[in-house]
């Protein structure tokens, strides 16, 4: 098991390169020139080429880029140029708010399509399956921006029931988590009902029965753990999609997240902070997508990794 894990984390260096360099070419081929956004309209044109020289982006892109790599293998994503903190500072920041609202939102879609799923592949065929797939296709059509928007001008704006936005109290957190949750939800419901559908099938459930459990117990400990393979692949993608930030939602409540501080980096031309938030999103996802194949060797006894 340990030599696998650190094949993937090996495998995973060069995947997070490509990507190092990809959203540096991307940052580089952006119209407008960052030294020009913070030296402001007023700015002589020596000022401006101070500005860039400072920056460094008056070097060739490859010098650019292996100074970056130079500042990655000493633990450092570079300083913003907006705020001149270290981006790791910004994002070390941030990161908290990113990472309840993850957990929130992975944790209730979870339940809720674990709940939702397994009723419906026990009432299959019947009014009870009918009505919960009809509540999963809803989710699934539904953009999650109009469910934000929706949610705020009911709840916030017409009821006063909850915060328009931000991060101040606990209460606002309900909107974000249960909006991030939906959708998520309804794909995890459609799949653990399908897979539980497959699992009714086997001959152990049966043995099961036959040996005088309670439905409950056939139904939790053997059926539902059996099935929880396809569902535990889709709360490591969430997981680890989430971790790297909700840019729409977290944009659309002004929380204090990742996504929101990538999207006001883009808007900054500051690009420090934009690779810096891309690279921690691939880290957080490899990671995530590692956690899950080490889950599927618990959830099936028959997997063995070497």
């Amino acid at each position: 098991m340990g030599r696998y894990v650190l094949r993937r984390l090996l495998l995973a260096i060069p995947v997070l390169l490509g990507v190092s360099l990809a959203v540096f070419l991307m940052a580089a081929a952006v119209p407008g020139d960052p030294a020009t956004v913070l030296a402001g309209d007023t700015a002589s044109a020596a000022q401006v080429e101070r500005i860039r020289h400072d920056l460094g982006l008056d070097q060739p892109l490859p010098i650019q880029y292996l100074r970056f790599l130079e500042r990655l293998a000493h633990g450092s994503l570079g300083e913003s140029t907006r705020t001149h903190r270290e981006v790791l500072l910004e994002i070390a920041d941030r990161f908290p708010y990113t990472l309840a609202l993850t957990v929130g939102a992975v944790t209730l879609s979870t339940l809720l399509g674990l709940t939702l799923g397994t009723f419906a592949a026990l009432q299959r065929g019947r009014a009870g399956d009918y009505l919960t797939m009809g509540f999963a296709i809803a989710g699934l059509s539904i953009p999650t921006f109009l469910i934000a928007i929706v949610g705020i001008i009911v709840f916030s704006l017409q009821l006063r029931w909850l915060p328009v936005s931000g991060a101040f109290s606990p209460a606002s957190y309900i909107l974000p988590t249960v909006t991030l949750s939906l959708h998520s939800a309804a794909v995890k419901a459609r799949i653990t009902r399908s897979s539980m559908l497959e699992v009714f099938g086997q001959d152990y459930l049966r043995t099961a029965r036959a040996k005088g459990l309670r439905e409950r117990v056939v139904i939790v400990r053997h059926a539902l753990k059996n099935a929880l393979i396809p569902i535990s692949t889709i709360v490591g993608i969430q997981f680890g999609a989430l971790l790297g930030g909700a840019f729409i939602i977290e944009n659309i409540f002004g929380w204090p997240g990742i996504g929101r501080l990538a999207t006001q980096a883009i808007f900054n031309r500051d690009f420090p902070v934009v690779q810096g938030t891309v690279l921690v999103g691939a880290v957080t996802f490899a990671l995530a997508n590692l956690a899950v194949d080490l889950l599927y060797a618990w959830l099936d006894p028959r997997i063995r990794y070497s």
